[in-house]
């Protein structure tokens, strides 16, 4: 594969590297981080240079470009330590053109260049998380209006995302029929609380209740009975994105503790010098080398119609689990400053770790991907 920058992607990159020279984002990272606060002052900057129109087409403002270009200024955003998880929502505008009507794309093409977070799904409920046919929540037409009753968790962006779109299940329909339904969540109604996590504390997680909640016949999301389909392309993308965010961070991490053990000195010479070093990184540069040809194929593979849901369950399980063990090798390095200081690992640690869970467990990627293997020689 030609991994050669094309001009333009040169261009993103300069952009990217500029960026993140004009100050010390790393505090108002780690700021946020502590605050669970959204970085929307950075992501506004990233979206004044274009970065949220990257995947539309020219008649809507975009610049018609691909994930393989994507992927290249997420690896370099992480590699530079920005937290690329807070940008998932930035390509889900052209999920919106796809499947949104002229009403609700207007609503999120309105927020295109702010900064602010769009939208976001909500599909997830206390007792359906993997087994998504097992969903609870229910839509029930009466006199006119659709009313939206049960209960969702673990969604993320829904304190901040204006917008959430909600898989809920036909209530008067025989056969299961799952649909989505795009809600305001400034109308009232909708009970939120906020949950603590772990590790990826710049966006918010929650859980939400709707107990008879009004909608409007316009507010469907998409075709009828279309949810799964369409959630089922969202988990394709989401997951190789988590994927380049984990790659990235990784990145990242190496490359801070090869500096660090260039220069950390003990028992006379720099700490690299040592062969158990040695060891280390030359383990951590080989997952990365397979990281980096594993989501560069596959953002290849999409561009070019061809990717599988087995393509993107092995990108986000191997490269959350390798990204995990390279981020907590570098940590060993670091030693003392990585756990007691202030060093950007550990907030990588513990993203990182979450992301071996969310977006898919690692046991469904696996299930995903042996399925898919198995059914080429049927």
């Amino acid at each position: 594969m030609d991994f050669k920058l094309t001009d333009e992607q040169e261009l993103f990159v300069a952009g990217i590297r500029d960026l993140m020279a004009k100050e010390n984002w790393e505090n108002y990272f780690a700021e946020c981080d502590e605050n669970s606060q959204y970085p929307e002052r950075f992501v506004k900057e990233l979206a004044e240079m274009g970065i949220d129109s990257l995947l539309l087409p020219e008649e809507h403002g975009g610049f018609n470009e691909g994930m393989v270009t994507l992927a290249v200024i997420w690896e370099e955003l992480g590699r530079l330590g920005a937290p690329t998880y807070v940008l998932y929502q930035l390509p889900g505008i052209s999920t919106m053109l796809r499947h949104g009507s002229p009403e609700q794309i207007d609503k999120i093409m309105a927020l295109r260049g702010t900064g602010k977070q769009m939208w976001n799904s909500a599909i997830t409920e206390p007792s359906a998380g993997s087994d998504v046919g097992s969903l609870l929540t229910t839509y029930k037409r009466r006199d006119g209006k659709v009313y939206l009753t049960g209960s969702k968790c673990f969604i993320t962006s829904a304190a901040g995302a204006p917008y959430i779109v909600v898989m809920a299940k036909d209530a008067d329909s025989e056969t299961p029929i799952f649909s989505e339904w795009f809600v305001d969540m400034s109308k009232p109604g909708i009970k939120m609380s906020k949950l603590p996590k772990l590790g990826l504390k710049m966006d918010s997680c929650c859980e939400l209740q709707f107990d008879e909640f009004e909608l409007e016949e316009s507010d469907i999301f998409g075709i009828e009975g279309n949810g799964f389909m369409r959630v089922k392309e969202e988990f394709d993308s989401e997951r190789f994105l988590v994927a380049l965010t984990n790659y990235g961070a990784a990145y990242c991490a190496f490359e801070d503790a090869a500096k660090y053990a260039n220069q950390r000195v003990q028992f006379g010479e720099a700490i690299g010098r040592f062969q158990l070093i040695q060891d280390k990184f030359a383990h951590m540069a080989i997952k990365l080398n397979s990281m980096k040809n594993m989501v560069y194929e596959a953002a290849w593979k999409c561009d070019n119609g061809t990717m599988t849901s087995g393509d993107s369950a092995m990108c986000k399980f191997y490269c959350a689990n390798a990204g995990f063990e390279v981020i907590d090798s570098a940590m060993q390095v670091l030693g003392g400053y990585a756990i007691a200081g202030e060093h950007r690992i550990s907030r990588m640690w513990r993203d990182i770790r979450v992301d071996r869970v969310s977006g898919g467990s690692d046991e469904m990627q696996i299930l995903t991907l042996g399925r898919e293997v198995l059914k080429r020689y049927r």
